[in-house]
């Protein structure tokens, strides 16, 4: 990847934070109407798009972008108004502006058709001439035009006050540094997007320009002293500079005087007044002595452009820089054979006598740790930026299905590793599409219940168990399990004549092929989407459960690891085999008294566990996994005491614990396959692979009719 092609992936970067922040913006200013700082906020991130684009050369993007920022522009000074039906275009907008920019980014061709509607709409909108945009740049070269030489001209007309109503004059003083055009900044493209706030004047300074047989044609070396008169703000000024501020010496002054009357489009040097008429000579003045030119300050005063934050409060710019995720993959994957290789060490020094040893290793295994949390920290992000996405699809549902729904989030700021985030945004929408399409009703349906009109669907993320768990809950129908099960039966996804419970009738809707919408729509009704969620959740190692009570709404639960890289967990022995057991999941370990043990009736093998007045299901892991050689008598063996999610607990036999460590984890069904009760492997310090197991997993097989058969599917690790 060559220079420029970096600071192209810079740009696409920032224009996906600026997408993002741009589709937030629109959402808050349907929600709250015509508030002046989100149409700001929205313009300055049209207007950013827009300069990064025409820097390079992505004339398409730039030219549609310029329409967009143009109706902001208008809806700013309440020439049009912000109203649903016009931010509802505006949206539209922003996706075409998000297809332009991938294009731009893929070097493919962007959606045929709906970017001329959009363009169309806009101009009509905005009463805007589609060839205005070219006719703005033909007076460009005005802003280079010779200045006459005046020898008394006119003062200038002075410009209002930063935080007065009338346009601010600013002076701009740019120094490029000499790698500026290499770095792909061009300071003719920054006087254009300044020549788009207002009237322009632009002087250079050739004194540092070298004789031509020093000049290099790819250094630059023309300073500039411009001066532009707008009424868009210093922030929108500032802007203009984003992308160039670390390759040059930037100062903005603003005057101080109002502007009475309206800036012309271009500012040139005043043409001389006719002379007057005689008078008499007065006495000879002193020639006017001619003002410096303001003093650089340093780069620290320019206060940068994204301090002007949408909710209107300056705050300093965080101190933070991108890093290529597969730096940090590469960066987790050394952290991991530390890890591996901080137990093998652990382990061959067990018995020695040296203290030193000892002392090394035990500080080895705390920075070991300490590295492994700052990295595993840099990977996290918080839901929200999946979570951001929402609120749009919902009132487009709205919209589509004819019902009124209202969307509440909390945990947003819930953070997890950046690989389930990446993954979750699939899954998640098909959720929401489903809770608004099969679970609301429409707001007749709600009055006749006794409900409020609008529905609600609650979107929440939080920590639970050492995991991440988001539901989807609505106060729709709930599932109809009469139609659920009869639908599956037609199907021949179940026998007419099984018995299952409401949980078990509840899960059939994960079924592929399985639907209950009597129309196939672009909502529903193909029989394709829960199972590819299950499925989707299932590969980041995470679990899908729903719950549902009839006429009050159903909750889907998502239960996902914090990280896919590393945990804490119990080593156990069970025959000649080691498993980890994850430590979020244990409660206790205990030696069971006989007296303790109850047998489930119906059953040989099956027994509960009372303690402190509970009673917990006791399932033996060498029965569940098929481990031969294991202690069948839990009195002569150990219990672990784990918990699910749900709240519930399960009581695992085992032979024995061999320890507690933190463990990498390797993906067992990208190696091997899917195994039902294991979530996947490890490396112990002995060298010994050995498996994680899946605590809800195990739970279930608990209950199945037919348990993992590991044993044959050639997963006895030695």
């Amino acid at each position: 990847m060559n220079e420029l092609d970096q600071f192209k992936q810079t740009y696409f970067q920032e224009c996906e934070e600026l997408l993002v922040d741009l589709e937030e913006t629109l959402l808050a200013l349907q929600a709250d109407g015509g508030d002046s700082e989100a149409l700001h906020a929205a313009f300055r991130a049209t207007h950013s798009i827009k300069g990064g684009a025409g820097a390079f050369g992505f004339d398409r993007l730039v030219a549609f972008a310029h329409t967009f920022e143009t109706i902001l522009d208008l809806m700013r000074d309440h020439t049009l108004e912000a109203s649903p039906e016009n931010v509802g275009l505006a949206l539209q907008a922003a996706d075409v502006l998000a297809d332009l920019a991938r294009a731009a980014r893929t070097g493919e061709d962007p959606p045929e058709g709906h970017e001329t509607v959009i363009a169309a709409a806009l101009n009509t909108l905005g009463g805007l001439d589609p060839m205005a945009a070219d006719d703005d740049d033909d007076d460009f070269d005005d802003l280079f035009a010779p200045v006459p030489v005046v020898a008394d001209p006119e003062p200038v007309v002075p410009a209002a006050a930063p935080g007065s109503d009338g346009p601010v004059a600013y002076t701009i003083t740019l120094v490029p540094h000499a790698d500026m055009l290499r770095r792909g900044s061009e300071p003719l493209l920054l006087l254009r997007e300044l020549k788009a706030l207002g009237a322009v004047t632009a002087r250079a300074d050739l004194a540092r320009l070298p004789d031509l047989a020093a000049l290099e044609p790819e250094d630059a070396y023309l300073s500039w002293t411009i001066e532009v008169i707008t009424d868009a703000g210093r922030a929108a000024v500032e802007e203009v500079f984003d992308f160039a501020g670390d390759d040059c010496d930037l100062t903005i002054t603003a005057a101080g005087e109002t502007v009475e009357s309206e800036a012309p489009e271009t500012v040139v040097a005043p043409e001389p007044e006719p002379p007057p008429a005689p008078a008499p000579k007065p006495a000879p003045q002193p020639a006017p002595v001619p003002q410096p030119a303001p003093v650089p300050k340093p780069a620290l005063d320019a206060k940068p452009a994204a301090a002007a934050a949408a909710d209107g409060t300056a705050t300093a710019k965080a101190s933070s820089m991108r890093v290529d995720t597969s730096k940090l993959d590469s960066m987790v994957n050394m952290v991991g054979e530390l890890v591996i290789t901080q137990a093998m060490l652990m382990q061959q020094s067990q018995g020695s006598e040296a203290d030193e040893l000892q002392r090394g290793l035990a500080e080895l295994q705390q920075h070991t740790r300490d590295l492994q949390e700052g990295v595993m920290a840099m990977r996290a992000q918080p839901v929200k930026t999946v979570f951001s996405r929402i609120p749009r699809l919902v009132r487009e549902l709205a919209t589509q299905t004819g019902k009124r729904i209202r969307l509440e989030t909390t945990g947003e700021a819930t953070e997890i590793d950046t690989t389930v985030v990446e993954q979750l945004g699939d899954p998640l929408t098909h959720m929401i599409r489903n809770a608004a399409d099969h679970g609301l009703e429409t707001p007749e349906e709600r009055i006749a219940a006794g409900k409020p009109a609008e529905g609600v669907i609650h979107l929440s993320a939080g920590h639970r168990g050492g995991r991440i768990l988001i539901q989807i809950r609505d106060d729709g129908r709930g599932i109809n399990r009469q139609k659920v099960l009869k639908k599956a039966v037609e199907k021949g996804l179940v026998a007419p004549d099984a018995a299952l419970t409401d949980e078990e009738i509840d899960n059939l809707v994960f079924l592929p092929g399985f639907s209950t919408a009597d129309e196939v729509s672009n909502l529903s009704g193909r029989g394709v989407g829960m199972d590819v969620v299950m499925r989707n959740i299932q590969n980041m190692g995470g679990r899908v459960s729903i719950q549902s009570k009839p006429g009050q709404g159903a909750c889907i639960s998502l239960s996902l690891p914090l990280t896919l890289a590393v945990l804490d967990g119990m080593i156990v022995g069970v025959g000649a085999q080691s498993f980890v057991v994850p430590l979020t999941n244990i409660v206790e370990s205990l030696r069971p008294l006989a007296k303790d043990l109850h047998p489930v009736a119906g059953s040989n093998d099956r027994s509960v566990l009372a303690i402190r007045g509970e009673y917990i299901p006791v399932e033996h892991l060498s029965r569940l996994l098929n481990i031969p050689g294991a202690i069948e008598d839990p009195a002569q063996a150990l219990v672990l005491i784990a918990e699910t999610e749900g709240g519930g607990k399960v009581g695992l036999v085992v032979d024995e614990i061999l320890g507690q460590q933190q463990v990498v984890i390797k993906s067992l069904e990208e190696n091997f396959g899917r195994v039902d009760g294991v979530a996947a492997a490890t490396i112990l310090g002995s060298g010994q692979v050995a498996l994680i197991v899946d605590v809800m997993g195990l739970k279930s097989l608990g209950g199945a009719p037919h348990r993992a058969d590991a044993a044959g599917r050639g997963l006895a690790f030695g």
